[in-house]
């Protein structure tokens, strides 16, 4: 058997992976491509590109893009939709830098009173 890292179904298991094309990636949302250059626009997700200079988006990528359209279909403005996933996201990776400290014994320094 090859090294993980090399073996080719390796990437079908990373979210990071820029597997979806823009079209494909509009179907799966059911939105249009100009909703996705439009959060691109908003620095919500920057879609890597391929050789020939297409689009490709990763699971992440889309899910963070469904989160987004979740947002903007309860009728908040796409800017602050942008924002509000972008605050989500860190809020999530704190929560899970603060668990791991945990599990490892150690508490986060807290501010000393102002």
């Amino acid at each position: 058997m090859p090294p993980r890292s090399t073996r080719p179904t390796d990437i079908l298991d990373d979210d990071d992976y820029p597997a979806y094309t823009m079209g494909r990636a509009a179907e799966m949302l059911g939105t249009t491509p100009a909703f996705l250059r439009a959060l691109g626009e908003h620095r919500l997700i920057t879609p890597l590109r391929s050789e020939g200079g297409h689009r490709r988006y990763s699971r992440y990528q889309l899910r963070i893009a469904a989160r987004a359209r979740e947002l903007v279909d309860q009728g908040t403005p796409i800017e602050a939709a942008c924002r509000i996933v972008i605050l989500e996201d860190q809020l999530e990776e704190a929560q899970r830098i603060n668990e791991q400290l945990r599990a490892q014994g150690g508490q986060p320094q807290s501010k000393p009173p102002a």
